[in-house]
């Protein structure tokens, strides 16, 4: 547990014997009940220093949390509340950490609307209701890139829940390609979203290689027996994704060195939003830049290549170079006929 949330734990304590005015409360009473509750709750067997306690009393008095708890000390060595209805429970949210939590409700709106779990949406819309007692709703300030009408986002949640589970999935998924869906068993390993498209990453029971399953090609799927659950032993998706842009690779691909000119006008697009992590500068003229990547080639990579349309050239590899040309002159075609 972290040492704010202990820190938490022990003012709660404290706050809890100040509010029992049936007995007196001596710093050695105090000491006794943080370390009895620390215990309890964390398994801490070393109890609580004088000097702990003392700071805890300290940060309870100031305004550092906002508490400015009225605690006294009567003949000298007993503690108490000098209102007898206090409590840190009811004490007042200030101006500033109420609009500090109403932009957080804001964000944890868009994201529990997405439909990820019903039970965030639930705990968000508590929280937001509390806040509206305390204090009139204002607009909000921030919003995400969101489609509520992806098909196929009704299965996050659910498929969530049988990766960190561990189960095996029955999935009927039918791609663009294909002419009817197909079934087959899957052991899912990760969720993975680009560019407000949903993926799952997963490995075919026959198969042993990873394959990439989009959300909104899933037509239905079945949890199976999670005894025959396997684990995903293979390199860390951290590694895994971090060599690529978007989601398309197979565990049999190697990143590239990428050579890409960009226009004078575009350049400092490229320069402040780059177009991967291992984004080099190599050269800047008056012309434009010079840069490189590392990565996978695939499919997304040449979609962002083409999205530069004439301000973007690959210099290499030549591979690469030959395909992109191609895309053009087919696309080129499509308005000569």
């Amino acid at each position: 547990m972290a040492t704010n949330k202990l820190a938490l734990l022990r003012i709660k304590t404290i706050d809890s014997c100040l509010r029992n005015r049936k007995r007196k409360w001596t710093l050695e009473d105090l000491i006794e009940k943080v370390s009895d509750a620390l215990y309890e709750y964390e398994g801490i067997t070393n109890g609580i220093s004088r000097r702990s306690i003392q700071g805890d009393i300290a940060l309870m008095r100031s305004d550092k949390l906002g508490y400015n708890a009225p605690i006294i000390i009567t003949d000298r060595k007993y503690y108490t509340y000098d209102d007898p209805d206090y409590s840190i429970s009811n004490s007042p949210i200030n101006a500033s950490d109420m609009e500090k939590m109403k932009e957080i409700v804001g964000v944890l709106k868009q994201l529990s609307g997405f439909g990820y779990f019903e039970e965030m949406s639930d705990m968000v819309a508590r929280l937001e209701n509390t806040l509206l007692k305390s204090a009139p709703e204002g607009r909000n300030c921030i919003q995400f890139e969101a489609n509520h009408q992806l098909k196929g986002i009704n299965f996050i949640g659910p498929l969530y829940q049988a990766i960190t589970r561990k189960i095996p999935l029955l999935i009927t998924y039918r791609s663009f390609k294909a002419s009817e869906s197909r079934q087959a068993i899957y052991f899912p390993y990760l969720l993975k979203e680009y560019r407000n498209r949903w993926f799952l990453i997963a490995r075919p029971k026959k198969q042993p290689l990873l394959i990439t399953l989009a959300l909104d090609r899933i037509q239905e799927f079945h949890e199976m027996s999670a005894k025959d659950y396997e684990e995903y032993e293979g390199t860390d998706f951290e590694k895994y994704y971090g060599e690529i842009l978007g989601v398309t690779r197979s565990e049999k691909d190697r990143p590239q060195q990428v050579t890409l000119w960009v226009n004078k006008q575009n350049a400092p697009y490229v320069l402040t939003k780059p177009l991967h992590a291992t984004q080099k500068l190599l050269k800047e003229d008056e012309s434009g830049i010079l840069i490189s990547i590392h990565v996978v080639l695939n499919f997304e990579l040449e979609r962002e290549i083409l999205g530069f349309g004439e301000f973007m050239k690959v210099v290499g590899p030549r591979h690469l170079k030959g395909r992109i040309r191609k895309r053009l002159e087919d696309a080129r075609g499509l308005y000569e006929q």
